[in-house]
């Protein structure tokens, strides 16, 4: 059994509405506290290995985090976020005004749509199959801690659980949020998702 700790990015210094993608925006005050208490969440656990996307906010989110582990974060660029293209840093309005298919594309009825100059749904799923693949080639009896982003996040649910991508909007994970999933030969169990628990309180702490 691989058991895996998904852990989304706390907050970024940009505004929560908008499409980031691969833009490399740093974590804001709240990020880096929402962190310390994902770090105070998991520091009892058995955890072997610790990847991330090499995005700055993920990265950043998953060293915090592995200091109460003496563990190096292992970075993997296939872990990012969807390349939102020329769309990237815009909110929805905005990416509605410049691209007509914007509510498609976010929303994976066309899994092979992608923005301009961006990529698809089925591409991102792609490079994070080849993490997977990756993983299991390992040894099996282990407890992973991936920290990524929505988006990639989502699909690497789908993967993980061998359903399509036009489920991945169906899956809400909020900024520090925690969701574990195990996994067996024959099949995947969910049994976290989207826990905020640890966050109580950190918002008004520095406020």
């Amino acid at each position: 059994m691989t058991k895996f700790f998904l852990v989304r990015h706390g907050k970024t210094e940009g505004e929560e509405s908008r499409y980031y993608g691969h833009t490399d925006i740093s974590l804001s005050q709240e990020g880096v506290k929402q962190g310390e208490a994902l770090r105070a969440r998991l520091a009892r656990e058995n955890i072997n290995v610790i990847y991330s996307s090499d995005l700055r906010r993920a990265s950043d989110t998953a060293g915090i985090i592995a200091a109460a582990h003496n563990l190096q974060v292992i970075p993997r660029p296939g872990l990012r976020e969807l390349d939102f293209g020329e769309l990237a840093s815009m909110t929805f309005e905005e990416m509605k005004e410049h691209y007509h298919g914007a509510l498609r594309l976010l929303s994976g009825q066309d899994p092979g749509m992608s923005a301009p100059g961006g990529e698809s749904l089925r591409q991102m799923s792609v490079r994070l199959k080849r993490f997977t693949a990756e993983v299991r080639k390992q040894p099996t009896e282990r407890t992973l801690l991936v920290v990524a982003h929505g988006g990639s996040l989502r699909v690497l649910l789908c993967i993980l659980f061998g359903i399509s991508l036009n489920h991945w909007w169906q899956f809400q994970l909020e900024p520090a949020s925690l969701t574990i999933v195990k996994t067996y030969p024959e099949g995947a169990v969910l049994c976290l998702l989207n826990d905020t628990s640890h966050l109580e309180g950190v918002g008004r702490q520095i406020s």
